[in-house]
């Protein structure tokens, strides 16, 4: 696992020109990107670019059906998540719920899993790069980290019913190709972050020491650049 991830980075073509006004926010599912990408943009003024999983004919039938949903689903979320990623760069002030960099984590799980073919992921993989030679760096990466009892409880407490028919055994290879690729990222400055024993949503200090953390990454990072 960790050596394709060190390849995929290696074989990535991307721009080296860095969108100073990009942020983005990774993490498996259920550890809260989407509620501290929306306290960054309050924080800063941004934009905030919510993950295409609201109008998605086929999120739904993905999970009831994954190896017919599989490689649709992934083109789908491919296709969006690029032409985010256009519109951001021309507003450049966007906070990012996950991103184009690490959606291969999904589709090669995917194709390990036997639900996408060995051909499906090859023309995935192939779009992917194509599309990332037209991308730029973002400013800042920020990876939630967690366990996967802790994110199994947010999901459970989120209640959508297509995550709950999921297997544990799903979600502990899902958070383990998020460690392997994020062990291997390379291509900006990254903040890594355990939020097992945080909760930024109802606690105050949890809330400002999260952001207190990014604040002062985002000065480390324009301060090298001066």
């Amino acid at each position: 696992m960790n050596n394709y991830y060190k390849e995929y980075f290696e074989n990535m073509k991307i721009k080296e020109s860095i969108m100073d006004g990009i942020i983005c926010v990774d993490g498996v599912v259920g550890v809260g990107k989407s509620t501290l990408g929306k306290l960054i943009a309050e924080k800063y003024s941004m934009i905030f670019f919510e993950e295409p999983v609201v109008n998605n004919p086929i999120l739904d039938k993905f999970y009831y059906d994954k190896k017919r949903y599989s490689f649709p689903l992934q083109i789908f979320f491919l296709n969006k998540r690029f032409k985010a990623m256009k519109e951001a760069a021309k507003i450049n002030k966007c906070v990012m719920d996950r991103s184009i960099y690490g959606d291969v984590i999904f589709s090669r799980m995917l194709m390990e899993d036997g639900d996408m073919t060995h051909e499906e992921f090859e023309l995935y993989e192939e779009l992917l790069y194509n599309m990332l030679e037209h991308i730029q760096k973002p400013k800042l990466m920020i990876y939630l980290e967690t366990s996967v009892d802790s994110a199994m409880e947010k999901i459970k407490k989120r209640g959508r019913e297509y995550e709950l028919v999921v297997t544990r055994g799903y979600w502990e290879s899902l958070n383990a190709n998020y460690r392997a690729y994020f062990e291997s990222y390379n291509i900006s400055d990254i903040l890594k972050i355990n939020v097992d024993n945080m909760d930024f949503v109802s606690n105050f200090e949890d809330k400002e020491h999260i952001l207190k953390l990014i604040d002062n990454k985002i000065k480390e990072i324009e301060n090298q650049t001066k």
